[in-house]
């Protein structure tokens, strides 16, 4: 097969294809449109064009299995006929209508405001934190930050310092100015690579990687007056646990953290909270307990923005779909053709 005759074949194949085709082979295949992606995947045959062209067949055969074998020579009533079996990527049948826009739009904005009331898991995170460690995982947006907020609060209003660490340095400067207008100026300070400010302030906000220096120092025998009143260390998306280059940061900033300051791992994405808190009580002096919650505050939709500038639900229900994620809304998949077939390439025939 020439370059030619395979850049056409792919172009004639759907971009779901393109990029089961491409794992392996194409880095980021999922964010390359499907002009680009053939070009990628073309390059990339040059080294191995027959394993290629192998693996594309094989796809495209399983696209169409064994459509051509069926004989037509058993004829069933349409009443007692079995339905039919369908193919890998086909959506189950739904009778549901779709959601139109203005109904997924709907509820959408500023809700109207209204007295505060904690949730029990917050009253729970707060209440536990008096005595133990504490691991939170609850959705986004859920009010992690207002324990954190409260819990420094009263971890100041008892004379104990308070640090409060984030992976990054755009997320310290943020909760730099959010809690200098909580707390006031004077009471809060930053410690980052490209900022201090206010550096014995009650409360100081800083990066994981400071946290840790600062405690390697303590190890060495340096004194830092600010580590002998810590009483509470706020771990600001602790899922970096699992970060393959930065984990150990959080690690050792956890081995290395004050027996007598309190922690507070705060995640919204830890995929095993209770083996965390499970580790935190076999290393520290003082148990932790996990607090969890699984009901999202915020409810998540989801649409569809095409580059035209067109917006449409993504699945037929307002929500998002759990048990058949695949059923798309039609309009939606509407605009996911036409946008397959504007990024063909430059001369070839549309389907």
């Amino acid at each position: 097969m020439t370059t030619d005759e395979l850049e056409q074949l792919l172009a004639r194949q759907p971009v779901a294809l393109l990029h089961r085709l491409a794992r392996g082979r194409v880095h980021r295949h999922f964010r390359t449109g499907k002009r680009r992606l053939i070009e990628l995947l073309l390059q990339h045959s040059s080294h191995n064009r027959a394993g290629f062209e192998s693996d594309l067949q094989a796809l495209i055969g399983e696209q169409h299995p064994r459509s051509e074998s069926k004989s037509p020579r058993i004829h069933r009533p349409a009443a007692i006929a079995p339905k039919k079996a369908s193919s890998r990527g086909a959506e189950p049948a739904s009778d549901e209508t779709a959601v139109s826009l203005s109904a997924w739009l709907e509820g959408l904005g500023v809700p109207a405001p209204q007295p505060f009331v904690p949730d029990p898991w917050q009253s729970e995170a707060l209440s536990t934190l008096n005595d133990t460690d504490v691991v939170i995982s609850v959705p986004t947006g859920s009010g992690k930050t207002y324990v954190a907020v409260e819990a420094a609060r009263r971890a100041m209003e008892d004379n104990r310092s308070v640090i409060y660490t984030s992976p990054l340095k755009a997320l310290s400067n943020t909760k730099y100015t959010e809690f200098s207008r909580i707390f006031g100026a004077d009471n809060v300070g930053i410690l980052t690579g490209d900022r201090q400010e206010n550096g014995h302030a009650p409360l100081l906000i800083m990066t994981t990687e400071i946290l840790r220096n600062l405690l390697y120092d303590a190890a060495s025998g340096e004194i830092d007056v600010r580590l002998d009143t810590l009483g509470l260390v706020i771990l600001d998306e602790s899922q970096y646990l699992a970060d393959p280059e930065r984990g150990v940061v959080w690690e050792e900033t956890i081995i290395f953290c004050p027996a007598q300051a309190r922690l507070l791992l705060l995640s919204a994405s830890i995929g095993n909270p209770q083996d965390i808190a499970d580790w935190l009580t076999s290393i520290r002096s003082t148990t932790c307990r996990l607090v969890r919650h699984s009901k999202r505050t915020v409810p998540l939709r989801a649409g569809y923005l095409h580059p035209n500038g067109k917006l449409v639900p993504l699945f037929n229900t307002l929500g998002i779909p759990h048990g058949h994620p695949n059923q798309l809304h039609p309009e939606a998949k509407h605009l996911f053709l036409e946008y397959e077939e504007e990024t063909l390439p430059s001369g070839r025939p549309r389907r």
